[in-house]
């Protein structure tokens, strides 16, 4: 049995059109993965850390990463493919692109049911291989004991989802409830996913800190 400790990374450029605007961590998101990073340091509970190969995800586990333990990038933690996947939704079955919180939480389970359901577009990774490469990362980093795993909303949905047999309407719930630098622990036992904490924000409990949780 082990046990990963899986993170979504801080706050990015809230507000972006596109992938490579979005990538990157706001002044907010640096902070709330410090905070972490001092919350984790003084828990003693991982030896390494893994991150998704995107910006965002190496600048938070950076961040955290205060005592400087050994750090690697492993792109199958990487997200799902938002943007292409709004666009192809909106351009093959009209779901229109979000231009608010609000519009875009009605999007989120709209894109992923016809994700789950439809061919993609060439070029788009398709969801089964999305939930196989997934997997298999966590996999990957179970056989080398404890780690925390800096990823994105989307990932730690799906493994969500995997763990407690959920439906699409469900994990849409879910991927909208991800708060950044939120921790999310997992066991691996034999070829079982179980979850066992969802959404915890230790470091931002505080009540001075409480302004700091977000989740665009």
């Amino acid at each position: 049995m082990t046990e990963l400790i899986l993170i979504r990374h801080g706050q990015a450029n809230t507000g972006a059109t596109d992938e490579a605007s979005y990538d990157r961590l706001s002044d907010l998101g640096r902070r709330q993965a410090r905070f972490l990073g001092e919350y984790l340091q003084n828990t003693g509970s991982f030896e390494r850390v893994i991150s998704g190969a995107m910006q965002r995800q190496i600048e938070t586990a950076r961040a955290l990463n205060i005592d400087q333990r050994p750090h690697s990038t492993d792109a199958r933690l990487n997200e799902l493919d938002y943007f292409g996947l709004s666009h192809w939704a909106q351009e093959s079955h009209g779901v229109p692109f979000p231009d608010s919180p609000a519009s875009f939480a009605a999007q989120i389970p709209q894109v992923l049911d016809v994700w789950r359901h439809q061919k993609t577009a060439q070029g788009l990774e398709s969801y089964d291989s999305f939930r196989a490469r997934i997997f298999a990362a966590l996999n990957d980093a179970a056989s080398d004991g404890p780690a925390v795993l800096v990823t994105s909303t989307g990932v730690i949905s799906t493994l969500v989802a995997i763990a407690l047999h959920l439906e699409t309407a469900a994990k849409s719930k879910m991927f909208l409830t991800v708060q950044n630098t939120s921790v999310h622990k997992f066991e691996l036992r034999g070829k079982e996913l179980h979850l066992t904490q969802f959404g915890a924000t230790p470091h931002l409990d505080l009540p001075e800190r409480q302004a700091m949780k977000t989740l665009y």
